[in-house]
């Protein structure tokens, strides 16, 4: 093959690669360590970290790196690493969960280190607690007081439709909405995470449904969803006080409902004072 062939090649092997980092704006670029095994894993690997006009991932078997490309101001490179490693791929940064490990093909399972090689990065996810460093100990409790905003606007909702008080349940809907769109995904744990990517445009929705009308009956209607969503977030996140998982059989026109109290208590936020008590505590997560 002549000099002038392969420089062909390599323009044409170049071409999709900067095709996709033109189509991304604000683009930055890192090289990172992503376990795995084969053209299977790259398959997979890629596939959990592109995202359409935001990020763009490009991984080799042999060396076992990626080259990431991702909107810095849309994403970041934890965003993506996560994605990657709930697929079930360890990472410089992250630890897959082991459920997703193992439903891995059998050609795929690389084999695990004890923790990923962070290279002066600060590994958020450890398989074994007791090694938990300071670092970590206080990036869970960022994580739980970013959470812990929207649980307590939520709690503040639900007392209002308790008292059928369409104003304050409006203005807590608001507050809600506002600790919703504060949330630091890069920040939340892996479990969180996942969950999180999940719920938070249904959280979002109905939050603003809510505040949007000072009407109880409308803002008990989606009170409904809003609250099987918030107990799907609640399983994922680690709690400091019991959170008591209610149920309605009359409510939601005979098909039932649910809500999430801090009390034993039933308060039925679906009622109000017409059936204050009716209900029954069906699950405390603690």
């Amino acid at each position: 093959m002549n000099k002038s062939i392969k420089i062909l090649v390599a323009i044409m092997l170049l071409l999709p690669f900067t095709a996709c980092n033109s189509q991304i704006k604000n683009a930055k670029t890192e090289t990172v360590k992503i376990y795995g095994n084969c053209e299977m894993c790259e398959a997979t690997i890629e596939k959990a970290g592109n995202k359409k006009a935001i990020a763009q991932v490009d991984w080799n078997k042999d060396t076992k790196t990626a080259t990431i490309i991702y909107d810095e101001k849309k994403t970041n490179l934890d965003e993506v690493l996560k994605r990657i490693a709930l697929s079930g791929y360890d990472n410089q940064k992250f630890l897959a969960p082991n459920d997703a490990y193992v439903k891995l093909p059998e050609c795929c399972q690389y084999q695990r280190k004890t923790q990923p090689e962070a290279k002066g990065l600060k590994t958020e996810i450890k398989e074994d607690h007791a090694t938990h460093n300071h670092t970590a100990m206080i990036e869970t409790k960022q994580d739980t007081q970013q959470l812990k905003a929207i649980f307590d606007n939520y709690f503040m909702l639900k007392d209002a439709l308790v008292k059928t008080d369409g104003n304050t349940a409006s203005v807590k809907s608001k507050e809600m909405l506002m600790a919703i769109n504060a949330i630091k995904m890069e920040k939340l744990s892996i479990e969180e995470h996942a969950v999180w990517m999940k719920v938070m445009k249904d959280l979002a929705f109905e939050t603003e449904h809510i505040a949007n009308t000072k009407d109880v009956s409308h803002q008990r209607d989606h009170f409904t969803t809003l609250s099987k969503n918030m107990y799907v977030l609640t399983k994922a996140s680690k709690m400091q006080i019991p959170i008591y998982y209610q149920f309605c059989p009359m409510a939601n026109d005979g098909k039932g409902a649910t809500w999430l109290s801090k009390e034993n208590v039933v308060k039925n936020p679906y009622y109000g004072s017409t059936m204050l008590s009716c209900g029954k505590v069906t699950e405390t997560t603690k």
